[in-house]
């Protein structure tokens, strides 16, 4: 792995490592929407495009596009020799993709898996014995350079693998390491489907303005801005979600009265539990 990283080769403020200092090999087995925003944001970083190999048989035309930046798009998988493998396909094409991935597997590769459900013990069955692993969970808001991904590695991961993975994964926003793998069932139903829960809440938002007498379109745009703009002062504001709430609620105001429903003993703190709960148990259920 010394080859991968030149000496001196550390992490920048948003976490991500000095790719453009990489001089190995990265393959992508898969460009749909998560692996296309994690190849523009490798590119974006400095990754030098000669070191990524795409293996997509449909390419979408952005990124037939970037292809045109000089990265090898569906090359002969036999003339690979990749230090990391980015498995970023459908988990049910699992079986068959990952094996034939393994062919790809050199003794000192690493590969990184995003896709959901598949764990770590999936993956060591299909690849070579003694395989470098790391099974990690992104979610939607890396098309936008703006995601969370949970990363958990195998016991035969290396200090420098890791290193290498987190700069690669922090390409599309915050990485985050577990050691237990058990806790990516949560990580799945909080993070991993979690931006479909504030999408649906700017669309009930929206709903109840209307139901209030709100033209449509006024209630859709006010909901939409407001979820937008309250994410992004949460994102910037040093201060944690509860304070930032109580800043907005005067004693016996209307927005007082509205958390009083929300906040009571039935109301969406019991919900989300459930949700997560059930969104915990359909994680477990699909990776067997």
């Amino acid at each position: 792995m010394t080859r991968m990283l030149k000496s001196g080769m550390t992490a920048n403020a948003s976490g991500s490592g000095h790719l453009s200092e990489f001089t190995g090999q990265v393959a992508l087995i898969g460009a749909g929407k998560m692996g296309g925003a994690m190849l523009g944001g490798w590119i974006g970083l400095g990754l030098d495009p000669a070191c990524i190999a795409v293996i997509e048989p449909q390419p979408a035309p952005v990124i037939a596009a970037l292809a045109a930046r000089g990265f090898k798009l569906n090359p002969d998988p036999l003339s690979l020799r990749p230090d990391v493998i980015v498995l970023a396909v459908k988990p049910q094409t699992a079986p068959e993709i990952v094996s034939q991935v393994a062919g790809l597997t050199a003794p000192t590769s690493v590969v990184v898996s995003i896709m959901a459900g598949r764990t770590l013990a999936f993956l060591e069955r299909a690849l070579p014995p003694d395989a470098a692993i790391i099974r990690a969970m992104p979610n939607t808001p890396a098309a936008i350079f703006r995601g969370i991904t949970v990363a958990v590695p195998n016991a035969r991961v290396t200090p420098a693998q890791r290193q290498l993975a987190h700069s690669l994964l922090a390409a599309t926003g915050a990485v985050e390491w577990i050691a237990d793998e058990g806790l990516m069932d949560a990580v799945t139903a909080v993070s991993g489907s979690g931006p479909a829960y504030v999408f649906l809440l700017a669309e009930s938002l929206a709903r109840a303005g209307e139901a209030a007498g709100l033209p449509a379109d006024l209630a859709t745009q006010l909901a939409r801005a407001t979820v937008a703009g309250a994410g992004e002062l949460l994102h910037r504001s040093p201060l944690g979600a509860s304070q930032l709430r109580q800043n907005v609620t005067s004693p016996g105001g209307t927005t007082a009265a509205a958390l009083d429903v929300l906040m009571a003993a039935d109301g969406i703190d019991q919900l989300m539990e459930r949700a997560i709960a059930a969104a915990t148990r359909r994680s477990r259920e699909l990776a067997g």
